[in-house]
């Protein structure tokens, strides 16, 4: 934790958006995913605003104190990709070095795709590139949601898991967490029948603090959640058929920017969403592949998680390119 934060509002690309910033020097920009914040990185921004950069930290669209439109398709490519810049052109920077996690990185790959000129570099968390499924994501999801409970099914349908989110916030935030997490394993939710509920999926969590989460740290979260609700969270699943075929335009293009990786070996996302052997497939995506690190024991959640590794390596790979 530091004094040094600074929160700061804007209005970007039709939204009020809420970010937090620190530091000077070149611009790093960190991008979460559901059901995150800003504060996912706040063991990140710190440490490298300290190491000479200018680290920025938004809540995406939909999310904490930004905007959440309520229509799924206001959450598709060019939404998501505008916002990011229109958020460089607020910060007067041209460019700026992307990483992030989940639908965050993701949308900084839809950035290098589409403009490559405001990206620097990117420095992927977890999530190597975008899939190019023969099906769109929504598909995929109910074909598995007949067989077993599947979040992305789930989450499909408005309203449903909207009403179970919002009444317990605390319990899903709490469940999530940990299932995501190195001493969780996530697929016990697969054993559960279609129409189970997301929270009595998930396994039970021991009780707070964990080693990496304190109550005070979820309470921000629950927070966050209580007064906005998951619905613009959501938004970003629901567009998933939507992104997928304005996708299909670039997605067999190779990224020329530099990339990085950062994964970790309890990852959920790496053994099950990325196909077969994922980190031997980077070529295929990327044309300028500069370092791949893979962190031991470490969850989903890894920059929480293990912050020290993870700064460790980001800071090793921020330093390549000043």
């Amino acid at each position: 934790m530091t004094a040094e934060w600074a929160h700061r509002f804007a209005r970007i690309n039709g939204l009020d958006v809420h970010y937090v910033e620190q530091g000077s020097g070149p611009l790093v920009v960190l991008l979460h995913g559901f059901p995150h914040l800003w504060f996912s990185w706040r063991h990140q921004i710190g440490p490298i605003a300290e190491a000479g950069f200018r680290v920025v930290a938004p809540d995406m669209r939909g999310m904490g104190r930004t905007s959440a439109p309520r229509d799924h398709r206001e959450y598709d490519v060019g939404a998501i990709t505008g916002d990011l810049l229109g958020l460089l052109d607020h910060l007067g920077a041209e460019q700026a070095i992307f990483s992030g996690l989940d639908f965050g990185m993701f949308s900084a790959y839809d950035l290098a795709h589409l403009h490559p000129e405001r990206v620097a570099a990117l420095i992927g968390l977890q999530n190597p590139f975008i899939n190019r499924t023969a099906k769109p994501p929504l598909t995929l999801a109910a074909e598995s949601g007949r067989e077993h409970f599947d979040h992305i099914h789930y989450f499909s349908e408005p309203g449903v898991a909207d009403r179970d989110l919002d009444a317990a916030p605390r319990e899903f935030l709490r469940k999530v967490f940990h299932a995501l997490s190195g001493e969780a394993d996530f697929l016990v939710s697969w054993r559960h029948p279609p129409g189970t509920t997301y929270i009595d999926a998930l396994p039970e969590p021991p009780p707070l603090p964990w080693p990496w989460l304190s109550e005070a740290e979820l309470e921000l979260y629950v927070e966050n959640y209580s007064a906005g609700g998951f619905t613009g969270g959501l938004n970003w699943y629901r567009v998933g058929d939507l992104r997928w075929e304005q996708r299909k335009a670039y997605v067999r293009r190779r990224i020329a920017v530099p990339y990085f990786f950062i994964g970790s070996e309890n990852d959920i996302d790496l053994a099950v969403w990325h196909g077969d052997e994922p980190l031997k497939r980077f070529h295929e995506h990327y044309e300028d592949v500069r370092g791949v690190r893979i962190l031991e024991g470490a969850g989903h959640l890894m920059q929480m998680e293990r912050p020290g590794e993870v700064n460790a390596v980001l800071l090793e790979y921020l330093a390549t390119l000043v």
